[in-house]
């Protein structure tokens, strides 16, 4: 009944509570059929509910919407700076997901799991952006003298 708590005693181990409060036992085993998932941890909404929908989720439509404009770019032959600014709104959506206690649609796993997804991504494409040819930005000496030892030592 609502309002009146019971004891329980478990002797095995035992995973999240029920719908009804109860404990449930666990198995090694996956289950047949999902019934519940988590939500990831600051995947509440990133303002309050009576709020409107954009204004709800607006850390995932501002990365959404940087990405958007650098594929425009891309699109309009302008790519490396289309592509570094989809490098920067990966990034930028790291560091909301480190900075905000809630992010809403943003957060996906666990806080940890996403900066490091949306960081690594990041650099990743940023790097490439400054690498990419023709008059790279960036030139790093070790990369060259791979590709030269690769296509040297092939024949």
């Amino acid at each position: 009944m609502p309002g009146e708590t019971e004891d329980f005693e478990v002797q095995d181990a035992v995973s999240a509570p029920d719908a009804e409060g109860r404990p449930r036992r666990t198995t090694r085993r996956f289950p047949l059929f999902t019934r519940d998932t988590a939500r990831p941890e600051g995947g509440g909404r990133a303002a309050p509910g009576d709020a409107p929908a954009p204004a709800r989720q607006w850390p995932i439509l501002v990365v959404l919407a940087a990405v958007a404009l650098g594929l425009l770019l891309t699109a309009l032959d302008v790519f490396r700076y289309g592509t570094l600014l989809i490098g920067a709104a990966l990034l930028a959506g790291g560091v909301l997901r480190w900075i905000l206690p809630d992010v809403g649609m943003l957060a996906v796993r666990s806080r940890f799991t996403d900066i490091v997804t949306y960081g690594v991504l990041g650099i990743a494409i940023v790097l490439l952006a400054l690498m990419a040819q023709p008059n790279p930005w960036l030139q790093l000496p070790f990369l060259k003298d791979t590709l030269h030892f690769t296509v040297s030592s092939g024949g």
